[in-house]
């Protein structure tokens, strides 16, 4: 049997050099070079968390919720407003600000009050003051909770911290600033 030779592979000795670098890259040049890179990942990266999360259901932050600033002496009360329901409850604000708030009782053992208790005691017994504050406050509430509130001390005990019935009383007081009473 014949035998046929092997083919013979023959590598063509190469013609240039491999292109040498022109001349080297300045400071300048080469963290111009790494700034794009590092843009580029990072707006990968970016792209990937949001298509990661976006299936993650989340609700607005209000930042009434996270940002408090105590009650300083440099922080007076600002001037009450001219209208008496809203300085009724502009008081009320002051009063649970600094005195604190309570739930499930008009004033609790460490005379914290609730919100109701608050326009009470600021009302200084005008019976007539003390409804209206109480109306334009739960009018507030229901703008803002829909109209499932029945009453302003349910609201109030529904609850378990200050910070949201205290903004609506500070809300419910530019409301009856707006409309004059």
């Amino acid at each position: 049997m014949p035998t046929t030779p092997a083919p013979v592979i023959s590598h063509p000795a190469p013609t240039a050099a491999a292109p040498a670098p022109s001349a080297e890259l300045s400071l300048e040049e080469r963290l111009a070079f790494i700034n794009a890179a590092m843009t580029v990942r990072l707006d990968e990266a970016a792209l990937a968390y949001e298509v990661n999360t976006a299936h993650i259901p989340t609700e607005p932050v209000d930042l009434g919720d996270v940002v408090t600033v105590p009650l300083t002496p440099a922080l007076q009360p600002p001037t009450p407003y001219p209208t008496p329901v809203a300085a009724i409850l502009q008081r009320a604000y002051r009063r649970l600000l600094t005195g604190g708030w309570c739930s499930g009782a008009l004033v609790d053992e460490d005379g914290a009050r609730c919100m109701l208790g608050a326009i009470r005691i600021e009302a200084r017994g005008d019976g007539g003051l003390e409804a209206g504050a109480a109306a334009v406050l739960l009018d507030a509430i229901r703008r803002k909770f829909g109209e499932g509130v029945d009453s302003v001390p349910s609201f109030n005990d529904a609850h378990r911290s200050g910070r949201v019935p205290m903004r609506m009383l500070d809300q419910a007081a530019d409301l009856a600033d707006t409309r004059g009473l």
